[in-house]
């Protein structure tokens, strides 16, 4: 039997040579993500519009833009609970004095620390609330959120303000009253996003609890700025809310902040003199990242994307049961391959095409998800207002969160994808029936969980055990983990968070760590279930074990139960049987006792009952089998159709499991040792399993290497098998087997069969559906074949069964009526001469007198219209008083014809299989 190395070379190459013929099939799937992505960007758009003009044109005023500053009293300042570097005094409140901070982070301090300090510049002051121009040149903002009216209060960030004015000051030469107030601008520092976060967290939140806020002003994360690249993340406050002021325009105070950074770095590249002037904003129709895009949105984003991830699940579930389905897995299990070389290789290969798909769909996101933040910010920088975020969430999931954390998200679900094939084909046999239901767990889980899952994660008071009962559906864990990811994205766009990082995987409100735990989990669990499973049911691998096989214990049990099954059947079988018969049973039952390495294989008493349905009695298809193989010997079976062969041939070679009995080949025990039986097998079914998509040489390849073969030895051994079976000429051998004919077929499983030196070679009607050259052929090669090995042939043909076959048995009615060569079956069931004679039906009468004459014990076999059939005792006739008495004869009456013919095999066939039914 080949070693693990051999079989995982094998089956990996066969798969690479299987599936790169459906390389145009695989392009779709991997190009299937993409055309999505397109597909929801036209749809999002779409409906963004649609919504808009359902709402109406709106024409807004033109608007000063302004910052959103924190009042004096909540700005930032050193508290026992804020102790950050670098903030003021608290005692700056009691003043008034406490400046605006804005918190700096990014990869390159230096860059970061000069283009920050270039953001706040010294201006002029407005003489009046229409004074855009000079509100335009420099920073301003208001500690309101609403535009419509500045209160008589401006605040004036500056890089630094005069003592002598600590207070608010009213300027006197403006047409209305103005109070202006001069604010410093102050730069901090730090580490990473995460110690601004906690920093805003705790000046908020924390803040909020004690009824003191402490504010900064914005955060700036300059990411991978550099001189060639611009790429900052804002943080900025959109938390004020005034419900007396609740039909006022609430525009996000984010152009300003924008334009400071903007500047500020076209500055730090070119120089002071270097400037984009921002004028006004205006208010859009839906405020960016105010609300939600809507339902469709959600829908769009989150059950397109679960459709996407799932499509490679009908795939894998339909190869497994493909393979199943046309028996050809246990049609290489025959030729040698075990189980774990399959399930690893299988698995393996699985899991790299879904690799694959998950790279091709994780990079058109992220191609996607940059290309829409980028047209974006172009759009923010060009009309300041204008946040079209918003828009585009579903896309930039990708670019918002951690790509590690989306890595590890895809590649378990992958993971437990695979698993979950696996365990279904275990279940299923049909390969119409795996895609139908596949296909509806794809569409279906993306409904449900959209119209059942999601609103039960929105609804804060539904138990957060019954969410985790439901998530043990891994296609709802695959939604949680997807929605996790769009509040998170859609988080970065409205609270300035930069989605999902580790970090937020503690948090007690984040799904994501739950899911991937139980992902996690059922991956292992479904594949040793699966694996369980497999080998308990009789599902196309093989014989089925017990329930229990993997205790220690279980399999000594196992042989005990059928011994004394066996015993009880061989007991219990009451028949009458012919003397071949008989010391065919008494030869076995010596070999049992006492074994010979000469005999190939053994069987004893082995039955295949089918239990009855709808009130049939129980149907037994093989009655009791008892038949020693010598190694070296051609045996073959005739029968009639539904004798039981194909089921006898069945057992032998796994793909059915005896009722009772025992079989033993090459010494190992067909109940209990069939994994090693298969390496030394060959197998020839009725019907060819053939992979449609391999060529003749690629089939034999395979097979050569599961035996074992390789090298100079393999490509020999392939090239005789094709000359022999005449599939060399012609380029036949590297034509696709789905275009081979019937006859092309058979003759490649005949040589499959052969392949490798296999101990015991099962035949199954090998020469069905060839040309009588092809056939004569392929009987030579057998013949040749049969020297060093054991072969049992099914076949139809007496001439075949002649010319092969060293013994016959002929199986009737599911068991052996006589056993022996052809000479001994003659002699035996055939003593006697075939006397045929064709006349007039009205001389019918004469014929038989004539017979008599002849032969006082002539029986008649044979009669239709004129022509009759005889059976003549060669003890009673002789040959020339036949022909004397036939000249007579046509003197009396017409003769169209007659013959006299010794007994022929079909003639013993067909008598055999008489007197049995």
């Amino acid at each position: 039997m080949a070693h693990f190395g051999n079989q995982a070379n094998a089956l990996f190459r066969k798969n690479l040579i299987y599936h790169k013929r459906h390389v145009r099939s695989h392009l779709k799937v991997i190009l299937f993500p993409a055309v999505l992505f397109i597909l929801l960007g036209v749809l999002q758009s779409y409906t963004n519009k649609a919504k808009r003009e359902k709402k109406g044109p709106v024409f807004p005023d033109e608007l000063p833009p302004l910052l959103q500053i924190p009042s004096p009293q909540f700005r930032a300042v050193m508290t026992d609970s804020m102790l950050f570097p670098g903030l003021p005094d608290a005692s700056c409140r009691v003043t008034g004095s406490c400046p605006a901070t804005v918190l700096i982070t990014g990869n390159n301090r230096t860059l970061g620390e000069s283009v920050a300090g270039k953001m706040f510049i010294d201006s002029s002051e407005p003489n009046s609330t229409t004074d855009f121009e000079i509100i335009a040149d420099g920073i301003f903002g208001t500690n309101f959120s609403y535009y419509m009216t500045y209160i008589g209060l401006l605040f004036h960030v500056r890089p630094q303000c005069s003592a002598a004015i600590p207070s608010p000051f009213r300027n006197s030469s403006a047409e209305t009253d103005l109070d202006v107030i001069c604010v410093e601008g102050l730069n901090l520092w730090r580490n990473s996003s995460a110690e601004i976060n906690d920093e805003l967290f705790k000046g908020y939140r924390e803040g909020n609890t004690e009824g003191k806020l402490n504010e900064v002003l914005a955060a700036y994360d300059f990411l991978d700025t550099s001189g060639e690249n611009f790429n900052v993340n804002i943080q900025y406050n959109s938390t004020y809310e005034d419900n007396h002021l609740s039909e006022k325009p609430q525009l996000l105070r984010i152009p300003r902040a924008e334009n400071m950074v903007t500047n500020a770095y076209l500055q730090f590249l070119r120089g002071s003199a270097t400037k984009m002037v921002l004028d006004f904003v205006a208010e859009m129709p839906i405020p960016g990242g105010f609300e939600r895009p809507g339902d469709i949105s959600t829908f769009l984003n989150i059950v397109f994307f679960t459709w996407v991830i799932l499509q490679v699940f009908p795939v894998i579930l339909s190869s497994l049961v493909y393979e199943k389905q046309r028996k050809l897995r246990i049609m290489m299990k025959m030729h040698g391959l075990g189980d774990v070389p399959y399930w690893m290789i299988t698995y393996a290969y699985f899991l790299v095409i879904s690799l694959i798909y998950m790279c091709c769909y994780f990079g058109f996101g992220v191609l996607t998800g940059n290309a829409v933040y980028s047209s974006a910010a172009y759009f923010m920088f060009i009309r300041a207002g204008s946040i079209l975020f918003s828009c585009f969430t579903g896309l930039t999931i990708f670019k918002l969160n951690s790509y590690g954390v989306q890595c590890l998200f895809y590649f378990v679900f992958t993971n437990l994808q695979i698993s979950m094939a696996f365990l279904l084909s275990a279940v299923f046999s049909n390969l119409k029936t795996a895609s139908v239901v596949a296909y509806t767990i794809v569409f279906g889980t993306g409904i449900l969980a959209f119209l059942l899952f999601q609103p039960l994660v929105d609804d804060a008071s539904f138990p957060r055990g019954w969410l985790i009962l439901m998530e043990l559906y891994p296609g709802f864990s695959l939604y949680r983990g997807l929605y996790e990811l769009s509040q998170y994205a859609q988080g970065g766009f409205r609270v300035g968070t930069y989605g999902m990082f580790w970090e937020y995987l503690s948090n007690s409100n984040n799904g994501m760590r739950e899911v991937l735990i139980i992902m996690s989990i059922e991956w292992v669990v479904f594949l040793i279930v699966s694996y369980y499973l497999d080998q308990i049911l009789s599902s196309g691998s093989g014989n089925r074990r017990s329930l229990l096989y993997f205790l220690p214990n279980s399999q000594r049990k196992h042989l005990t139960s059928l011994e004394k099954a066996s015993k009880q059947s061989a007991e219990s079988s009451v028949q009458i049987e012919n003397n071949d018969v008989s010391e065919e049973r008494e030869k076995v039952e010596q070999l049992l006792e006492k074994p010979d390495s000469n005999y190939s294989a053994i069987c004893y008493n082995l039955k295949k009952m089918y239990p009855g349905k709808d009130g049939n009695p129980d149907k037994f298809a093989v009655k009791g089998v008892t038949l020693a193989l010598p190694r070296g010997e051609c045996f073959g079976m005739l029968g009639p159709n539904g004798a039981g062969k194909t089921t006898f041939i069945s057992m032998m070679t796994g793909l059915l499991e005896p009722s009772s009995g025992s079989a033993y080949v090459e010494g190992l025990n067909l109940r209990t040792q069939m994994n090693e039986i298969y390496g030394s097998m060959g197998v020839c079914p009725q019907h060819d399993l053939l992979w449609d998509t391999l060529t003749g040489r690629e089939h034999l390849l395979f097979y050569g290497r599961l035996k074992n073969l390789k090298g100079a030895a393999l490509n020999q051994a392939v090239e005789k098998s094709l000359k022999s079976f005449n599939l060399s000429q012609g380029g036949v051998a590297d034509r696709l087997a789905k275009k081979y004919s019937g006859g092309m077929r058979r003759r490649l499983s005949v040589a499959i069969s052969l392949i490798g030196d296999p101990k015991v070679v099962y035949m199954d009607e090998p020469s069905t559906g060839l040309d009588p050259a092809s056939r004569k052929m392929l009987w030579d090669v057998v013949k040749q074949a049969k020297q060093d090995r054991a072969i049992i042939l099914t076949t139809h043909s007496m001439d075949e069964a002649e010319y092969l076959c060293d013994r016959i048995g002929i199986f009737v009615d599911g068991n052996f009526q006589c056993l022996g060569t052809t000479d001994e079956l003659k002699a035996r069931y055939g003593g006697s001469y075939m006397f045929t004679m064709t006349t007039s039906p009205e001389n019918g009468s004469e014929v038989e007198d004539l017979v008599k004459s002849l032969s006082p014990n002539a029986k008649k076999t044979y009669h239709l219209y004129g022509t009759q059939k005889f059976e003549l005792p060669k003890d009673e006739v002789k040959i020339s008083d036949v022909f004397l008495a036939v000249r007579q004869a046509k003197e009396r009456f017409p003769v169209q014809s007659w013959g006299l013919a010794d007994t022929m095999l079909e003639d013993v066939f067909i008598k055999v299989a008489t007197e049995a039914q």
